[in-house]
């Protein structure tokens, strides 16, 4: 019987613990967003940040910018961050592959051609006309293209019983297959399309708006509600696919859905964002490392990690140099690479275990 408290006990402790770490991420990524609302080509005193929340009188120029420049952007990195974190760790979970993430199965070179074929040729896909246009019409390609990408790699897969190595081989080659589309029609570009699709590819959060959030957000928060769902069965199937469905879990059922929701966040995020790299692969490593393998914390832990890394590297792009603004995916490039290379020197198999 005390053998029985004791257990209750630590694992009641180990979930306090771990709630307080993600009450601490929180509470990062809230200072975080409130540095990046601040800091900019223009400062802005954070009495006027204080009257927006509160209310109050603030400079009506300063509250311009914080309600429809700053803030729509903080709002769009931390959405992205957190659709491509969990699209990540999602994805290697499924695949029980350490080195999967949102583009492994071809994500990105779907949508980057999808945005491209807009960009260059005007077009849009299956010929469908947008009452919209411009970045509608790129967003929409994108998002097309990218689900396109991930249900032909599945449909590969099922040929051989969705075997997962048949899936990860699948998306490197429809992700090549993709990306030489996006190599013709640069090659067939004007100087001005060239340019513009050089720059959507870069990523970038230069057209965030309250309107494209208000389709963002509902479809993240739905999405994350229910792979939370899952987080019990993604803890079984971490044990193997024998065990898991020992313990009752539909494991086919469970991976197509899982699939494609994070599938829909990830190409939903990058078809007004452009691509972005490394978030979704290094924040669910850095949350193992923090939190541990229960998905039930990890699934959160890495949202919020992918938040405030992205938001972060948006604010480091907009404030390393003045007055000229680098593209975060750039930034996210050059700090995601060496830390995974690291990952990879250091061979961390205990966070998987």
């Amino acid at each position: 019987m005390k053998v029985e408290h004791s257990v209750i006990h630590l694992y009641q402790r180990s979930v306090r613990r771990r709630l307080l770490l993600l009450a601490c991420i929180a509470f990062l990524l809230i200072l975080a967003s409130a540095f990046a609302a601040l800091k900019g080509s223009a400062n802005i005193p954070f009495r006027d940040l204080r009257a927006m929340l509160v209310g109050g009188e603030a400079d009506a120029m300063n509250m311009y910018i914080l309600q429809e420049v700053r803030l729509p952007r903080i709002v769009m990195a931390v959405v992205t961050g957190m659709a491509l974190a969990a699209a990540g760790v999602i994805m290697q979970a499924l695949l029980r592959n350490p080195l999967a993430d949102p583009f492994t199965l071809g994500v990105s070179s779907g949508a980057a051609f999808g945005a491209a074929l807009a960009i260059v040729a005007g077009a849009s896909a299956f010929g469908v006309n947008l009452v919209y246009s411009g970045r509608w019409l790129i967003a929409f390609n994108a998002f097309v293209f990218g689900c396109m990408a991930v249900l032909f790699v599945y449909g590969i897969s099922r040929l051989k019983n969705s075997s997962v190595t048949v899936l990860l081989l699948a998306g490197v080659a429809i992700g090549q297959l993709f990306a030489a589309g996006v190599s013709v029609l640069k090659y067939f570009s004007n100087n001005e399309a060239l340019k513009d699709l050089i720059v959507w590819l870069m990523g970038g959060f230069w057209g965030a708006d309250w309107e494209v959030l208000g389709i963002l957000l509902p479809l993240l928060a739905v999405s994350l509600a229910v792979l939370l769902k899952y987080a019990w069965d993604l803890n079984a199937l971490s044990s193997g696919e024998e065990a898991a469905r020992t313990l009752g879990v539909k494991i086919r059922r469970m991976r197509w859905i899982c699939l494609i929701l994070s599938t829909l966040i990830a190409s939903t995020t990058i078809a007004f964002t452009g691509i972005i790299g490394f978030v979704g692969l290094v924040a669910p490593h850095i949350s193992r490392m923090l939190i541990g393998t229960d998905y039930r914390f990890l699934l959160p832990c890495s949202c919020l990690i992918g938040a405030l890394l992205l938001l972060l590297s948006d604010t480091v792009a907009r404030l390393l140099l003045s007055q000229i603004e680098i593209p975060v995916g750039i930034v996210t490039a050059f700090f995601g690479a060496p830390f995974f290379i690291y990952l990879l020197i250091k061979k961390r198999r205990e966070y998987w275990a």
